[in-house]
C-alpha cells in the first residue's frame, strides 16, 4: 500500500533531532524529495543520521539544554537557513506546544499536531476531562489535581484501593506510584510530588484507580488538516520495565481474534482524535483489564517509538504521511475501510543497559555485525565509535519482525537477535533472548505486570562463550566474501 506522490513542492525540512529517528525521518523527507537538513552537536560531531541528510547544521553546545532542548538556537537555525518545516521526532522538544506556536507563528510547518492539541493532550487532568466529554471510559479517579494528602486519601477511599498517584504533566513511567493503603498514600504523596516536579517542573498529581494486571494497548491514529481522522489498528505494549516499553506488537495477542472490541478500541480513539481536532500522526493509549475493559490512559501528540510495526502490518509510511498532513497535502486515504493490515510484527528496543538490572551503561561501540532472517528490519544510530553516554536515552536500536502470523514474527525475532553483535556495550539482547523463548510470551498471555511476576532478568545468562560468538562472527564475514 504505497503513498501516491504528486506535484510535491520542494521544501527544507529541519529535523531537530539525533539517532534513528533523525535517519528514519530524513530517509522519508528524501523519498518526497525535500531536502532535509539535520543538526550536529559538539556531543555528536559525527553523527550517524547525518549521512542520510542533505545538508548539516552545527548546533553549539554538547548538552540537551544547549542544543536539542533550546528553543532560542532552533528557532535561530529555522531562520538562518530558509526552513519550510520542522520534524521534531519524538521526546526532545516534539511535544513542547510553545515550541510548535513558535514555528506557526512564523509561518514555519511544526510536522505535528497543532498546538492546542498539544497543550491539552499534553495535561493529563485537562485530557482526562476532555476524554470524558467525548463519551471515552477514563480511568475512574480524579480529573483535577488533588491539593493535598489528605484530599488523595479521600478520593482513594472512594474508589477504592489500589490506586496510583500520578503525574498531572510528563510520562516516561516517571511521576507513578502504586499504594495498596491509605497509609501508602501518606508516605508517598510528598515524594512523588517531588519527583514530579524535578522531572516536569509540575509537582500535581492524579490520584486513579489501579487497574490490577493490565494490557497497555494503544492505537495509532493519522489525520489530515482537512478533518479527516484515520486509524492503523492497536498496537499491544505490556512488556516494560519501570512503565517503559521494551517490546510491542501488532496486533495485539490479548485481542486476538476479537474483531468487535478492535474496532471498539480503535474507533474510540478516532473519537477523542476528532474532540480534539487532531491533525498528524498520534497514539492513543488505552489500560485494558483482565475483562477486556477498556480505559483512556493518555494521547501521545507525536510519532512513538513503536511506529514501525504498525507500518509493517499496513504497508503505511507513517512519516512520509506526517510530512504531507504538515504541508496541507491529500493523504490520498479514501476511507478507513480502505486500510487493512496483514500479518504481525514485533519490536524489540535495544538499548545500551545491562539486561539483569535493566540500568543504563553507557559505553563506546567498538564494532558491530547483523546476519537477519528475512522478514527482519532494524532501525539504528549504531556505527563504530559511537559513544553512549548517560546525556541521552540509552536505546541504540529498534529489531523489528514480520511474520504472516505471530509464532512466525516470533521465530524470525529470535533468529534475528541471535543474528545482532554489538562489541563493546552491555546490552539488553540477552534479556530480549530469554523473554523470546518464555512460554508466557510465546501464548500470549503477559500484562504489564510480565518483569515483575515472571522475572525472565533473573534467567539471563552473565557468562558469553566467546567461542561460539567468534565461530558466529567468522560465519558472518565467510558469508560476505562468498566464501
Amino acid at each position: 500500500m504505497n503513498i501516491r506522490l504528486k506535484d510535491c513542492k520542494r521544501r527544507r525540512i529541519l529535523i531537530a533531532n539525533r539517532g534513528e529517528i533523525a535517519s528514519r525521518v530524513a530517509r522519508a523527507c528524501r523519498e518526497l524529495g525535500h531536502v532535509a537538513v539535520g543538526i550536529w552537536t559538539d556531543n555528536e560531531p559525527n553523527a550517524a543520521h547525518l549521512e542520510f541528510c542533505d545538508e548539516w547544521v552545527h548546533l553549539e553546545g554538547s548538552t540537551n539544554a544547549e542544543t536539542y532542548l533550546n528553543v532560542e538556537k532552533i528557532l535561530k537555525v529555522v531562520e538562518d537557513n530558509k526552513i519550510d518545516g520542522v520534524h521534531p521526532g519524538y521526546g526532545f522538544l516534539s511535544e513542547n506546544g510553545a515550541f510548535a506556536k513558535a514555528l506557526t507563528d512564523k509561518g514555519i510547518a511544526f510536522i505535528g499536531p497543532h498546538p492546542e492539541a498539544i497543550r491539552v493532550m499534553g495535561d493529563k487532568a485537562t485530557s482526562k476531562a476532555l476524554a470524558k466529554e467525548a463519551g471515552v471510559p477514563v480511568v475512574p479517579g480524579t480529573a483535577e489535581a488533588v491539593p493535598t494528602v489528605e484530599k488523595a486519601i479521600e478520593v482513594a477511599g472512594e474508589i477504592g484501593y489500589p490506586v496510583l498517584l500520578k503525574a498531572v504533566a510528563g510520562g516516561g513511567g516517571r511521576g507513578m506510584r502504586a499504594c495498596n493503603s491509605e497509609q501508602e498514600v501518606k508516605d508517598q504523596f510528598e515524594a512523588v510530588g517531588r519527583e514530579s516536579l524535578a522531572a516536569f517542573g509540575n509537582g500535581d498529581l492524579l490520584v486513579e484507580k489501579l487497574i490490577v494486571n493490565p494490557h497497555h494497548i494503544e492505537v495509532q491514529i493519522l489525520a489530515d488538516k482537512n478533518g479527516n481522522v484515520f486509524h492503523f489498528f492497536e498496537r499491544e505494549c505490556s512488556i516494560q520495565r519501570r512503565h517503559q516499553k521494551i517490546i510491542e506488537e501488532a496486533p495485539s495477542p490479548f485481542i486476538g481474534e476479537d474483531d468487535e472490541l478492535r474496532k471498539n478500541v480503535c474507533d474510540t480513539a478516532v473519537k477523542l482524535a476528532k474532540a480534539v481536532n487532531y491533525d498528524s500522526a498520534g497514539t492513543v493509549e488505552f489500560i485494558m483489564g483482565e475483562d477486556k475493559k477498556f480505559y483512556f490512559l493518555e494521547m501521545n501528540t507525536r510519532i512513538q517509538v513503536e511506529h514501525p510495526i504498525t507500518e509493517e502490518i499496513t504497508g503505511m509510511d507513517l512519516i512520509v504521511c506526517m510530512i504531507q498532513s504538515a504541508f496541507g497535502e491529500d493523504l490520498q486515504i479514501p476511507s478507513q475501510e480502505w486500510i487493512t493490515r496483514t500479518g504481525h510484527s514485533i519490536e524489540c528496543r535495544i538499548c545500551a543497559e545491562d539486561p539483569i538490572t535493566m540500568l543504563p551503561a553507557p559505553g563506546s561501540v567498538t564494532g558491530f555485525e547483523t546476519n537477519f532472517p528475512q522478514g527482519i528490519r532494524f532501525d539504528h544510530c549504531l556505527y563504530r565509535g559511537l559513544e553512549v553516554t548517560p546525556d541521552f536515552d540509552p536505546m541504540v536500536g529498534k529489531l523489528i519482525s514480520k511474520g504472516l502470523v505471530r509464532d512466525v514474527a516470533v521465530r524470525k525475532m529470535r533468529a534475528a537477535l541471535d543474528g545482532l553483535y554489538i562489541e563493546g556495550l552491555k546490552t539488553n539482547i540477552p534479556l530480549h533472548k530469554v523473554i523470546l523463548d518464555d512460554p508466557v510470551f510465546k501464548e500470549g498471555i503477559y500484562s504489564t505486570s510480565y518483569i515483575g511476576e515472571v522475572k525472565p532478568q533473573e534467567r539471563v545468562e552473565t557468562d558469553l562463550d566467546y567461542v561460539s560468538l567468534y565461530k558466529k562472527l567468522a560465519t558472518v564475514e565467510a558469508r560476505r566474501m562468498g566464501l
